[in-house]
This record gives structure tokens, C-alpha cells and sequence, in this order.
């Protein structure tokens, strides 16, 4: 009776259930980023789910974006916490806002390809903040699938380790942003005057002028109002620079 107990464990035991192919590259793929075995494969295919019309009930990946967002921003404040032990609030605000800006999520989703694991039809439309969108929601499945503490490293180690974090000390996120603190520190008016042009191909674009106590510094032209006032204030803050060195301390932009 006991040997046949014995003997059941091996010839009964239930098989796992076989990955289809597309899970099976989707595990391997993962695994290769994280170093870490997949233990919840659903949760990563939710996470690289999209949002479609035709399914508007079904799991895509913005809750997991939603989670990601802020499992990431607790590991990047206790990082900067424990290892800027002298900077101030301002400065650990401004570094965790370089880590964690969308513009800097998307290079990461990028270089990480996580876009090869969602499933793309001649008529999926992806948005420009997509990979950024993406790594979030990959960083909630793998705090739910691993733990707070696996998931900690595998930011800390593999997604954004401190040579990434360094890097961005000394890197302007918004010159428009740095522009604006300074002119404010000088007591000097700062303002835009962004105008709507249309090209003769009926193109759109728009023009954007800097102008410092009523005087013209610079200007640009871009697809957006956004990106032609940034283009513009990049401009502007290189030429200022030149002659009053408004960058005296770029790690702490203070």
C-alpha cells in the first residue's frame, strides 16, 4: 500500500499546463530582462495587453501602468533618500522627476523592446508615450508576480541601475523649466509668443519666440506649441549661458 502511495506521486502527478507559443516567448523574454523565472504569466500578459475598441471591457495594461507608477516612485525616493544623504528636498524632488518623467520611460521601454511583446495589427495605432506606458505596467506585474522586494532589485539592478540614475545628474529635462527659475531669480520677465503658422503643403506648424524684458532671444519651429517654446528656451538659455553662466551648479539646478 505504501509503495503504491509512493509510486502515485510520480505516475499521478498533474502536468503543467503547456504555453502556447506566444507565452513561451513572452516568459523567455521576460526572464532574459529580469533575470527572475515568470511564476504568473497572465499577469505579464495583462501588463502587455492594449486597450482596444472592440473590447473595451478586457484587461489591457493601464491598471497595471497605474500600479507600476507608483511601486517605481517609491523605489526611486527611497533610493535617492539613502543615497543622497545631503541633498535637500528640492534637489531629491527634481532627480526623482528626471528618473520617472515620461520622457525618460520611454527610452528605457525602448531600449528594453517591450513593444515586441504586444500583439500589433496592420490597424494598431500605438501612442508616442507607449514604451513609457509599457515599463510602468511591467514594473506592477512584476511587483504582484515577485514582491515588493524582488521587484525593488530587479529596478535597482537591471531597469534603472545607479549608473543610469548618475547619468541623469547632470541632464536638463526641461529648458523652458530652467529658464523660467532663473529669469525669475533675476527678476527678469519671461514670456512666449507662439504663433500658428500654415505651411504651403497645408502643413501646421507653429512659431515660437523667447523674449527676455521685451527683447527677442531666440525662436523655433515645431510641430507643436509644446515642443517649438522648448525648442526655443533651449535656444535661448545656450546663448544666455555664454554670456552670464546660468548653469554655475548643474547637479543641483537650484
Amino acid at each position: 500500500m505504501g509503495y503504491n502511495n509512493y509510486l502515485s506521486k510520480f505516475l499521478f502527478r498533474p502536468k503543467k499546463p503547456t504555453l502556447s507559443e506566444t507565452d513561451l516567448f513572452l516568459n523567455n523574454g521576460i526572464s532574459k530582462i529580469t533575470g527572475t523565472q515568470v511564476s504568473n504569466t497572465e499577469i505579464y500578459r495583462e501588463a502587455f495587453s492594449l486597450k482596444t475598441n472592440s473590447s473595451k471591457h478586457c484587461k489591457n495594461y493601464e491598471r497595471l501602468e497605474f500600479l507600476g507608477d507608483s511601486i517605481l516612485g517609491s523605489v526611486i525616493s527611497c533610493y535617492l533618500f539613502e543615497n543622497y544623504p545631503d541633498a535637500n528636498e528640492g534637489y531629491l524632488t527634481q532627480m526623482k522627476a528626471k528618473i520617472v518623467n515620461r520622457k525618460n520611460l520611454n527610452r528605457l521601454g525602448k531600449e528594453l523592446k517591450l513593444t515586441d511583446f504586444i500583439e500589433i495589427t496592420p490597424t494598431t495605432c500605438l501612442s508616442e508615450n507607449i514604451c513609457g506606458n509599457l515599463f510602468e505596467a511591467f514594473v506592477g506585474a512584476i511587483y504582484l508576480d515577485l514582491g515588493y522586494d524582488v521587484c525593488k532589485k530587479t529596478i535597482l539592478e537591471r531597469l534603472l541601475p545607479p549608473s543610469e540614475i548618475v547619468k541623469l545628474e547632470h541632464k536638463v529635462m526641461s529648458y523652458k523649466g530652467l529658464l523660467l527659475e532663473w529669469s525669475q531669480k533675476k527678476k527678469h520677465i519671461l514670456r512666449y509668443e507662439t504663433v500658428e503658422e500654415h505651411l504651403p503643403d497645408k502643413t501646421v506648424v507653429f512659431r515660437s519666440t523667447v523674449l527676455m524684458n521685451d527683447e527677442k532671444l531666440s525662436n523655433a519651429t515645431e510641430s507643436s506649441k509644446k515642443k517649438a517654446e522648448e525648442k526655443a528656451a533651449q535656444r535661448a538659455f545656450y546663448m544666455l549661458n555664454k554670456k552670464e553662466n546660468i548653469l554655475e551648479k548643474p547637479k543641483t539646478f537650484s
